[in-house]
């Protein structure tokens, strides 16, 4: 389990760099970016972000080319914002976990849809 001065760096990290991406990334182009985690490695000399983007295709794609090609700029800011004796360097991965989630929700919603036609047939014991 992180140490909760680790924990506190994620949470910190995580908060700025959604406050960052929020102010230097448009949203008609590239889509809402959010940061949904951050991991830190123990030296914090390096930090993997979580980010979902939150779109269509088009823009998915913009929005995860724009944190990559703005990762300097983000890295500088956040350096700034965040006194750390290190800056982490930052390493953008989309997360697809509220993708994967809505397709589950959509599933199980369909599938309580189909059940009340089920019922109301006949069974043969």
């Amino acid at each position: 389990m992180p140490s909760l001065r680790l924990q506190r760096v994620r949470e910190l990290l995580k908060r700025e760099i959604g406050e960052v991406v929020r102010r230097e990334i448009p949203v008609g182009e590239a889509g809402l970016i959010t940061v949904n985690d951050v991991t830190v490695t123990s030296d914090l000399h390096s930090a993997t972000v979580y980010v979902g983007v939150l779109g269509n295709a088009e823009q998915q794609k913009k929005g995860f080319a724009q944190l990559n090609l703005h990762r300097k700029r983000i890295q500088g800011l956040v350096g700034k914002a965040v006194v750390l004796k290190y800056t982490p360097q930052l390493r953008f991965v989309l997360d697809e976990s509220i993708e994967q989630g809505n397709r589950v929700l959509k599933i199980i919603d369909e599938l309580e849809h189909s059940e009340p036609a089920d019922e109301t047939t006949p069974k043969d014991h």
